[in-house]
């Protein structure tokens, strides 16, 4: 599919990765209607860090996926939706799973049947490497079992297989996109990498953690935006499930002391129970099978391997550490 001259809807944009991706769409010249959650300070959360370019060029839609009439009216007139929003942060569904449903699931069917009603040319669903569970072997696959071993990924799972349940019920063109573990620029600080990074970027030696031995294969923001797009152009992938990532693993441990390295601080580690999961909640080990997105999407990782790690890091950390950046995170409060 070529996305000149169409209309693209992208949910969750004032997220992560949502508003990596408006940015990047709108660079390249496409026509975007950024959802974001409605608020009462009108906020349109990292899209308001956007440039002055980039925001003459933004046509926001404040609403929430949870209401199925805001999310029709939000669609109409586009031909693309790239659905990114949800609630994401582990923890958090722990204390509060029902909402989880309420967004990940019911918010996702809302936007099923809009793009259904409304004959929408490509719908792109996000899903998430924490479907899977602790591989049962690796690399991982897109035939891998899934396993809801949170809340949220119970949840996740539950919309993937909405989303699938409509191309196969009624041919909505969906596909669905499943990235690894994607950092950068803005990511929340319940996230891994940000937490270090934003510790030792406010002057702490002692960087209070969680599990140090769970596997990773964390896949650049940048490489994610990328398999977006090539979601969206693509016309092989109606139907499918694409892992995106780095096929690259890395141990919690080894990434903190990365990230040490790359910002060239000595530092210690203190494990802070209520960082730890619950045992059997813990994803012990991931690592992407991302053949698939080679062979269907020509898509392979910039950020590759260890080398590419690194690279990343430094680009996220130097973000990080401006202050005005850096303000924006409470390094000193664990955010579930």
């Amino acid at each position: 599919m070529n996305l000149s001259n169409k209309k693209i809807l992208v949910t969750g944009a004032d997220g992560f990765i949502g508003s990596h991706l408006t940015e990047e769409l709108i660079r390249q010249g496409h026509n975007v209607r950024a959802f974001v959650l409605y608020n009462s300070f009108n906020s349109w959360g990292w899209l308001d860090e956007s440039s002055k370019e980039i925001k003459s060029q933004l046509n926001v839609f404040s609403g929430d996926i949870r209401d199925p009439y805001g999310v029709k009216a939000a669609m109409k007139g586009c031909d693309v939706v790239l659905h990114l929003g949800a609630l994401i942060a582990i923890p958090y569904s722990y204390h509060s799973p029902d909402t989880y449903v309420d967004t990940n699931i019911k918010g996702t069917l809302n936007l099923l049947q809009a793009a259904r009603e409304l004959e929408v040319e490509k719908f792109v669903h996000t899903s998430t490497s924490e479907v899977y569970g602790t591989a049962r072997f690796v690399p991982i696959t897109e035939e891998h079992p899934l396993q809801g071993q949170s809340p949220y990924s119970a949840s996740k799972i539950g919309a993937d297989q909405m989303a699938l349940s409509f191309y196969q019920s009624f041919n909505t063109p969906v596909t669905i996109i499943r990235p690894f573990n994607t950092y950068g620029p803005r990511q929340s600080a319940r996230a891994i990498i940000p937490t270090i990074i934003s510790q030792i970027a406010s002057g702490k030696t002692t960087i209070k953690v969680g599990a140090l031995h769970p596997t990773r294969d964390f896949n650049y923001v940048m490489d994610t935006v990328r398999g977006f797009i090539a979601m969206a152009e693509s016309d092989n992938v109606m139907g499918e499930v694409v892992n995106i990532g780095s096929n690259y693993e890395v141990s919690i441990g080894n990434t903190i002391q990365l990230i040490a390295d790359v910002m060239g601080k000595s530092i210690s580690i203190e494990l802070d129970e209520q960082r730890i999961r619950p045992e059997k909640s813990e994803v012990e080990r991931l690592w992407a099978d991302n053949k698939k997105a080679k062979e269907l999407l020509g898509w392979e990782p910039n950020y590759a391997g260890i080398e590419g790690l690194e690279r990343g890091l430094r680009e996220t950390a130097e973000w990080f550490v401006k202050p005005e950046n850096l303000g924006k995170y409470k390094a000193d409060f664990y955010n579930i």
